[in-house]
């Protein structure tokens, strides 16, 4: 089927088309840009806080996920 607009035959395809690209380019000309999404294992470990109740029981939660790490990779998981 199509419909005539302007004097012109118009499938209902590229009415879709058109409709579903507009909407697209308008969804990502008002997304506001990338944000700061972290990319790396390491990035993704330094955004996420430890909450301690003091500067020493942060630290021993550092090192305890530290040992389990190098655990993690002696042990070969893959």
């Amino acid at each position: 089927m199509s419909y005539v607009i302007f004097g012109r035959a118009i499938k209902n395809e590229h009415i879709v088309l058109g409709v579903v690209s507009t909407l697209a380019a308008g969804i990502l000309a008002t997304s506001g840009g990338k944000k700061d999404v972290p990319t790396t294992v390491q990035q993704v470990k330094e955004s996420i806080p430890i909450k301690a109740g003091s500067s020493e029981e942060e630290q021993f939660i550092r090192k305890f996920i530290a040992e389990h790490e190098k655990e993690g990779a002696s042990a070969g998981h893959h």
